[in-house]
């Protein structure tokens, strides 16, 4: 067990003077329920970490663009498919502590614990190393995705409903039509319609990827 926290700890660039923080962290509740309410502390106060380092950094990166474009792109790097996905490439999921039934059943793959304990993790860094150690961890680790899009974003639910909007449209309605897969990776699909314009599907691993996916398709049949 402390040898994979030492494991953990090189990962996360910081030495912990106190590893029962560190260990809180990674606990799940199937396998110390009393520690549960520790983990959901945590992860309550890295979030609220990741969320200031991000919208520094933000302002820092993009320092012509307006509020509300830093808004957008601070949004998606803080939200739960982008923790899970830092989560995976630092391999998150083999230090999580959890019972032999949650293992099997896939938890350490499940996007919604490996965010959670992202966010546990930050909070533990902010709370044994301050704000450096979780803003070196976080920058490290989120700069990548910062870079990956530099254009100014706009999601394509925007981009149909300013569309619909120009031509006194009725709003576009989006309808959950199907959710499959295991419950730790499940899968949806949105049907979005438009008055006079007909209906796309789109799919996600949540809704509102898949609500998205589904307004990009509608996009590309309106254009065209």
């Amino acid at each position: 067990m402390d040898s994979d926290l030492e494991d953990l700890e090189e990962l996360l660039g910081h030495k912990f003077g106190h590893t029962d923080v560190l260990r809180r962290a990674v606990t799940h509740a199937s396998a110390e329920p009393r520690a549960w309410n520790a983990y959901e502390r945590l992860e309550f106060l890295g979030d609220r970490v990741l969320a200031l380092v991000m919208a520094e950094h933000l302002l820092d990166r993009f320092p012509h663009e307006r509020e509300g474009a830093i808004a957008k792109r601070h949004v998606g790097l803080v939200r739960r498919e982008a923790l899970a996905e830092v989560a995976r490439q630092i391999g998150l999921g083999r230090f999580l502590i959890v019972s032999r039934g949650e293992t099997e059943a896939g938890v350490r793959e499940s996007e919604t614990i490996l965010s959670d304990a992202m966010e546990a993790v930050i909070g533990a860094l902010y709370l044994d190393g301050g704000l450096g150690a979780a803003q070196r961890f976080i920058l490290q680790c989120w700069n990548p995705l910062v870079e990956a899009d530099l254009r100014p974003p706009q999601d394509a639910k925007t981009t149909l409903q300013e569309w619909v909007q120009a031509r006194k449209i009725p709003l576009p309605t989006y309808e959950t039509i199907g959710r499959d897969g295991p419950a730790h990776a499940p899968e949806f699909t949105v049907r979005v319609s438009v008055q006079g314009h007909g209906a796309q599907t789109g799919t996600g691993k949540s809704k509102r990827i898949a609500e998205q996916d589904a307004a990009g398709k509608m996009i590309a049949k309106l254009n065209d």
